[in-house]
Parts: C-alpha cells; structure tokens; sequence
C-alpha cells in the first residue's frame, strides 16, 4: 500500500511534469495576439490547474 509521503511525492512529480511539458509545448507553438503570455504565466501562477487548464483549453487556440 502506497503510503501519504509516497502519494505526495507522486502528485509533485506528476504535476512538475505537466508543467514542463506544457510550457515547452507553448513555447514551440504560435498563438493569436497575446495568448502565449497568458498561457505561460496561467501555468506559472496556477502550476498544478494551469497546464491542466492548458491541455483541455489552449491547445485548441494554437496557430496551425
């Protein structure tokens, strides 16, 4: 059984993650206007809802 220091360290790692690879994902894609800095700094300020927030909602702004 996984225990609370264990999921803990599980949720950081998951969530540190999430982050590099959204801002990485924002920093190689164009956005309209100035989406790009909102993104980026949506996911520094909110860095466990933010890229969350990035991959259901940003993604879909992204300049093809």
């Amino acid at each position: 059984m996984i225990g609370f220091a264990e999921l803990i360290v599980l949720l950081v790692v998951i969530s540190l993650i999430l982050f590099i690879i959204s801002l990485i994902d924002i920093l190689r894609h164009r956005f309209p206007g100035k989406a790009k800095p909102i993104w980026i700094l949506v996911i520094i300020i909110l860095p466990i809802v933010g890229p969350v927030l990035y991959f259901f909602l940003g993604r879909k702004h992204r300049i093809k």
